[in-house]
């Protein structure tokens, strides 16, 4: 189905733009946490390649195409070594690197989903497998970096909702037999341009109704 929105060269060199820019912001990171230049490049790797490696891993599809394709293997290392020898550039376009950022959310969560549905998935689970392609690796790199996973953060602007918004379109899609190129694309935009909405509005979800304030809560546990 996917093919049909691009052909496999050019799906190809979305997918390494995609794992490019995943890999700059785990690398950014790593220096952040003044890591060496091995847990930059481990970093990188698995904020890129995370959350298809355990897409792959839960559908059957192995060994995983991080591992059969060399290019994917590679462009996460070639951006750490950018971001090892030039972070201070990189931190100054980190607004360029946030549009790339959601144009891969909004690709992988996509691919993610239709890939998971030719596996077999029902409907509901490939919108999962969707969700965590594209979010799976920005949580793996929080945890190695000893963080709350953003998309789980109050305070950091709407991340998991636009692949969810993108997932759940393609799954619709699928449900009606409606999926083709246009469709898929007009999901892949729709969580694309929900994300910079986000950034620009600073959008974020609501947390628990009548919650106490965070000084109550600290007041409450010295007590």
């Amino acid at each position: 189905m996917l093919n049909e929105l691009f052909t496999p060269s050019v799906q190809h060199a979305l997918d390494i733009v995609g794992i490019f820019v995943f890999a700059i912001s785990g690398a950014l990171l790593a220096v952040r946490k003044n890591f060496d230049v091995f847990g930059i490049a481990v970093l990188a790797e698995v904020t890129a390649l995370g959350g298809g490696i355990f897409r792959d891993v839960m559908i059957g599809a192995v060994p995983p195409a991080a591992f059969t394709d060399l290019g994917y293997f590679l462009t996460p290392l070639i951006a750490a070594g950018l971001v090892f020898f030039l972070h201070p550039h990189v931190e100054r376009i980190q607004v360029g690197v946030n549009v790339f950022d959601a144009a891969g959310l909004g690709l992988f969560c996509v691919a993610g989903t239709v890939k998971a549905y030719e596996y077999g998935l029902g409907l509901t689970s490939s919108a999962a497998l969707g969700l965590a392609t594209a979010v799976g690796g920005g949580v793996l790199r929080d945890v190695l970096a000893n963080e709350v996973p953003s998309l789980l953060r109050w305070d950091r602007d709407l991340y998991a909702v636009p692949a969810i918004v993108g997932a759940v379109m393609v799954v619709l899609c699928i449900r009606f037999e409606t999926l083709n190129a246009y469709t898929s694309g007009a999901a892949a935009l729709a969580a694309f341009v929900l994300r910079l909405l986000a950034m620009r509005f600073h959008w974020r979800a609501p947390r628990a109704w009548n919650r106490r304030s965070a000084r109550a809560e600290e007041n409450a546990a010295v007590i």
